[in-house]
């Protein structure tokens, strides 16, 4: 059974940080594209960051570049996501997803449908 568990959410306050992963099973990690979207109440589901696992190529939306950090381990079929310099407008919850070969920037931009979903994280910063 293809599995993606997220962990790492909480509550934390304006620029500080939370590191995310992602577990997976059930499939070829190193095949696979992981990604990170985010949903916050009344909102679209927004694709942020996404990973190729194979050949580690990233691709990041302008609201989160030089904040947050994707990266992948092979060894652990795990990727993270590393959150920094966090704001009240991030405040979701974030979902990680999987898809075979999937180009960074597409699957971050409306292709998530055709891949596997994590259960989410609750990510709250507030004062």
């Amino acid at each position: 059974e293809v599995q993606l568990v997220e962990s790492g959410g909480g509550l934390v306050r304006p620029g500080g940080s939370l590191r995310l992963s992602c577990t997976t099973s059930g499939f070829p990690f190193d095949d696979y594209t992981v990604g990170w979207f985010r949903q916050a109440p009344g909102k679209q589901r927004e694709g942020f960051s996404c990973i190729s696992n194979g050949d580690r190529n990233t691709w990041y939306a302008d609201s989160v570049k030089g904040r947050f950090t994707v990266s992948s381990d092979s060894a652990k079929n795990t990727v993270y996501l590393q959150m920094d310099n966090l704001r009240p407008e991030d405040s979701a919850v974030y979902y990680c997803g999987a898809l075979y070969r999937g180009a960074t920037y597409y699957y971050c931009n409306g292709y998530a449908g055709l891949g596997y979903w994590g259960q989410g994280t609750q990510v709250t910063v507030s004062s």
